[in-house]
Formats: C-alpha cells, structure tokens, sequence
C-alpha cells in the first residue's frame, strides 16, 4: 500500500509538488466529458502523468458522489431504458479504454441524493470542518428527480449495472471500485433508502456478480459514518472485507462522532486511532492507495494544499512504522546526487 491522491491539479505544478512530496500514484482524469473520451485522450492523460514520475492509478467514470439531478448519467440511478443502456455502453466503453491504456481502475458512486452534510463547525485552531448533525438537518427536505426510491428499486438499478458493467471489467481486467453512500440516513430521507449506507448493503453489494475486479472504493471516513462506536468497529469491517480482497482504493479519513452524530476532522485528531489502523490494512494484504479526502479548511494562501500536504505527511509516516516497501527506500546513506532543480538554476 501507498499514500495516494484523487485532488485535481490545478496547473503542472501540482504534479510536480505531489512527486515532491512522494505522492507518485494518483487518480486523475483527463479534461473534458467522460462520455466523449477517446482511447487517445486516455493515453495521453497518462503518459503525462507519468512524465512526473507518478503512476496513473485510477480514473473517475461518470457516476459520481452529485446529487442525481447534476449527475453525468442520471438514468442508470434512475432506472431509465433505453437511456441507462446507452450511458452504460458509454461506461463500458470507458473500461475497455482503460484496460488498453493501462490503466488498471476506475473508481464510481451510485449515488442519488448526494452527500447531505449540516452546517459547517469551527474545528482544532480555527478551521472550518464538514458535520452531519441529525439532529440539525431538515428531516423534511424534498425528494430528489428520482421520486421516491424503495429498497428493491434501488438494489434492481445496481444489480442492472453490475451485470453489465463487471463482465466489461473482468474482460479489460481493470479494477471497478464503488463507493459507497456518504452518510448513513435513516431509510426514506428525500424518497431513499440508501442501500449502500450500511455494512450489510455493503456486503451484500460486494457478493453480487462475485469478481476479483468488483469492489470497493473503501472511504474509511463514510464507513466510520456506518458506525455507533467506530473506534470499536471498524477494524472487523476491514477485516472483513479486506480478507476477501474487495478494497481497492482507501480514502485514508477520519471523524470526530459516530453514526448521525459527526464532524469530519484531519486523521490524527479522530474517533480511529490511525496507528493502529494501519497495522489492519498490512495484516489483510491492502496493496493499493491510501489518500486523503474531506480534510477541513484551514488558513493561509494554499489552504487545500498545504492541508492536503500535512496528510500526505502523516499517511506516509505510518507506512514507515508498518515497514510497507515503496520504490524509494525509508532510509538513505548515500548522500544524494540530483539533477539541479530549475528554481536554483535561475
């Protein structure tokens, strides 16, 4: 396993910083509709990337975490023929591309009301951190495009994709990797019951259409959100899943709370202990990416990317404390000899 990350370059710059700091695997996508990428958009994608120094990982298919209303494909969600047969031949189509290129995983959400969060709080030293308070939210809020969605509509959209969806992944031998519903809403919140809000959604997801190339975006944090004790918990949830190879990327990120009742907070300073955390993913063979996400804001002139930095940091420190191998080794006696950097030639 390896610290990762999925936050989009702003400039080359970005790229540069994130080889810097040791960052070299990332899920980035090319610029433009990924219904109307060609094999030539993805290839040149990665070959830039790779100029960094840094492995092209992963890309996002146009299913994401938006509401269902703003997203690239709402007619798979929605349940919708002939349409969702045509944004899913669009998605296949994705996978085989990825799969010439070498791109080894996509990652996507099925998602149809969004990510609800209640209003943001002043967190460690000021910053400004994401909460979901029950409590706070409006209970009453409106359904979505989708209407009302029960828990067996919602289970024939998904098992709909995954049969068409997983045979294309098996046949690229590219990893699908879904994340699942952020956060756990008590069943008919805006007309749905969100199937993937619980570990037992979770798993029954996992199971279905069984293939080494279906699993899991495994966000750690939305998991934790699962959870009455998470502190308690989530290891055997890791375990469980990881022990059947089913995680294949981790957003590395941490809460202050638990079920209902959270605020999103930087990893060192949550309801997991991130130290002991990382001696589960060692202990079930996790080999792929570890990276932030929802880290608060804070101040400065690059508020996200030094936030972003500080996690970059900490994520690697417990690779070290675990002994996970990397291309670069953990310790150096040779004094270094390096091309000169271009801020010093000037």
């Amino acid at each position: 396993m390896y610290v990762g990350t999925q936050v989009g370059a702003r400039n080359d710059s970005d790229f540069e910083q994130w080889a810097q700091l040791g960052v070299v695997n990332i899920c980035s996508d090319p610029s433009g509709d990924p219904h109307k990428w060609t094999r030539e958009d993805l290839a040149r994608h990665k070959e830039k990337v790779n100029s960094y120094g840094i492995e092209l990982d992963m890309v996002q298919i146009p299913l994401s975490s938006t509401p269902l209303d703003q997203s690239q494909s709402p007619n798979i969600m929605l349940g919708k023929s002939p349409e969702r047969d045509r944004e899913i031949e669009s998605i296949q189509n994705i996978i085989r591309m990825c799969g010439e290129v070498g791109i080894p995983a996509v990652k996507y959400n099925m998602n149809i009301i969004g990510i609800p969060r209640s209003e943001r709080e002043e967190g460690r030293g000021g910053s400004s951190n994401s909460t979901f308070r029950w409590a706070k939210m409006n209970q009453d809020d409106p359904t979505t495009i989708a209407g009302v969605v029960g828990v067996d509509e919602n289970w024939e959209r998904i098992d709909y994709f995954l049969e068409r969806a997983v045979p294309a992944a098996e046949s690229a031998k590219v990893r699908l990797a879904c994340h699942p519903h952020d956060p756990y809403t008590p069943d008919g919140y805006m007309g749905v019951t969100r199937v993937l809000g619980t570990i037992d959604g979770m798993k029954k997801f996992v199971q279905m259409h069984e293939s080494p190339y279906h699993g899991l975006n495994f966000c750690q944090g939305t998991v934790t959100e699962m959870l009455d004790d998470p502190g308690e918990e989530i290891a055997d949830v890791i375990r469980w899943f990881g022990s059947r190879e089913k995680i294949f990327n981790v957003h590395f990120r941490n809460i202050r709370g638990h079920k209902l009742d959270f605020m999103e907070s930087f990893p060192d300073e949550g309801s997991i202990d991130f130290s002991e955390i990382i001696k589960i993913y060692k202990e079930v063979g996790y080999k792929y990416m570890l990276m932030p996400d929802h880290v608060p804001w804070i101040s400065g002139d690059d508020p996200q990317g030094a936030a972003f930095a500080f996690c970059y940091g900490y994520i690697s420190a417990l690779l070290q404390t675990v002994k996970e191998p990397r291309k670069q080794p953990w310790v150096t006696k040779e004094p270094g000899q390096h091309k000169t950097a271009a801020w010093q030639a000037n």
